[in-house]
């Protein structure tokens, strides 16, 4: 059974930075597309960003964090990772970190994600 976990959530003022890491369990890891999602109170699971399987060279990203996040992957440690610069209140959610054991066209699309972690609360006050 693959394990994500989640890590680095916390309570932040506006304008500050985080690093999220997800570790996973399986060397297999490399072999997944990688995708970030959160979840607001009362709002729909959001696509955050993602990143092709083995190098990393293709990442994507949502349109209400792209410029201020980066994803990233180091396939030695088994771990994924999201850096999150100038956060805004409205970035408060669960953080949750899926792999994607199929196609990148699918990157977007958290149905196709087949494991998930339990996610980590990120908590951006204004």
């Amino acid at each position: 059974q693959v394990q994500l976990v989640e890590s680095g959530g916390g309570l932040v003022q506006a304008g500050d930075s985080l690093r999220l890491s997800c570790a996973a369990s399986e060397r297999s890891f490399s072999a997944w597309v990688m995708g970030w999602f959160r979840q607001a109170p009362g709002k729909e699971r959001e696509f955050v960003a993602g990143i092709s399987e083995d190098s990393g060279e293709l990442t994507i990203y949502g349109r209400s964090v792209e410029g201020r996040f980066t994803i990233s992957r180091d396939n030695a440690k088994n771990t994924l990772y999201l850096q999150m610069n100038n956060l805004m209140p409205e970035d408060t959610a669960v953080y949750y970190c899926a792999a994607l054991p199929g196609p990148w066209r699918y990157v977007r699309r958290s149905m196709y994600y087949r494991h998930w972690g339990p996610g980590t609360q990120v908590t951006v006050s204004s």
